[in-house]
């Protein structure tokens, strides 16, 4: 966390009259502290220290298109699936009024505990010992998220699962073509073997698309508890082993390219962490759930990363965000394209 960077600054007049109508604070005047999130690349996130409380502020980055970045539909997954899975931060407000910061947002409460990034991980020097039970507690949780019944907790009309698959890889492939700066080879390959080699059946559930060590809040030291699962932009009713693919997209080892660890430094880089092949066994064991099209799920995880990073570039390449960490992901989208490809020819994830 830090101060704020600038040109991202939160209108304070405008949202502290917001908090008092909303019952969060008592005096519109207080004195407030703002800090921002930084570790991730999509909607902005910041704490907001006002009288005796700590709220949590989620909207859209600057720039971006608004399809891609509902906040009432982040704001309303988190509010429905705290019935059946309490994993989330609870949900104080949303508005789409934009006279206010220019855009939608919400206000969650502030969860404490460990968000275990690369830096917080090396930081902690945590034992390698101690890995195996942080992954299994984050496995775990990932196979409780895709066992929750969404009909029940009402999110039924969250998505439209049949056809999921086709419509992810179709939409993904128009994105990247969409936010395109380069001719990227194997971009195309990717896309066109995506197209002939995707699943035709596979289950229907909730599924978060986001679900990484960062995205999740460790109770604390212990690693055996997780108080919350963060960022749900992404989540909807799909096939679970879409979200298993992105998870393996992000879940970086030290065999990777260099360029891969710099580029996604994961925790999962440090001595104890399972490999990406033990994660698949693991993940099937504990859900009882066959991992059928490996290749193709992990394939489709890198190329949808890919795609992130390409799109926030071109917002850096217009001028739309000046952030310097997002200089050279033209160059981090080519290449997890180009080791899509060699995963799909080699038949490997490691």
């Amino acid at each position: 966390m830090q101060n704020v960077r600038k040109g991202e600054e939160l209108q304070e007049k405008e949202l502290k009259i917001f908090l008092h109508k909303e019952g969060l604070i008592r005096d519109e005047k207080a004195d407030w502290q703002v800090a921002q999130y930084t570790h991730g690349y999509s909607n902005l996130t910041y704490l907001i220290k006002i009288e005796d409380k700590e709220y949590v502020l989620r909207r859209p980055p600057f720039g971006a298109i608004k399809r891609g970045h509902d906040m009432g539909r982040e704001f309303k997954v988190q509010s429905k699936i705290a019935k059946a899975f309490p994993k989330v931060p609870k949900m104080y407000s949303y508005t789409d009024d934009e006279t206010i910061l220019g855009c939608p947002f919400y206000i969650m409460e502030k969860v404490e505990g460990i968000i275990l990034n690369y830096k917080e991980a090396q930081k902690r020097d945590i034992a390698a010992s101690d890995y195996t039970t942080i992954a299994h507690s984050w496995l775990d949780t990932f196979v409780e998220l895709h066992a929750v019944d969404y009909k029940s907790v009402g999110l039924a009309d969250l998505g439209k699962p049949e056809g999921y698959v086709s419509r992810q890889v179709y939409n993904w492939s128009k994105q990247y073509l969409n936010a395109a700066t380069s001719e990227v080879p194997a971009a195309q390959q990717v896309m066109q073997w995506m197209e002939e080699h995707q699943p035709k059946e596979y289950e229907h559930r909730l599924i978060h698309n986001d679900f990484k060590y960062d995205n999740v809040v460790f109770k604390d030291t212990h690693w055996k508890e997780i108080n919350a699962v963060l960022d749900w932009e992404m989540a909807t009713l799909g096939d679970p082993l879409m979200d298993l693919g992105t998870s393996l997209g992000y879940w970086t080892m030290t065999t990777d390219h260099p360029a891969v660890q710099q580029g996604i430094p994961s925790p999962t880089l440090l001595a104890g962490n399972p490999g990406r092949g033990e994660i698949v066994q693991l993940y099937a064991e504990k859900s009882g759930r066959q991992v059928n099209h490996l290749i193709f799920y992990y394939a489709f995880g890198l190329f949808k990363i890919a795609v992130i990073a390409q799109q926030i570039f071109y917002r850096y390449n217009k001028g739309l965000t000046t952030d310097p960490r997002f200089a050279q992901l033209d160059k981090a989208a080519e290449l997890l394209c180009n080791l899509a490809w060699k995963a799909i020819q080699t038949k490997k994830i490691e």
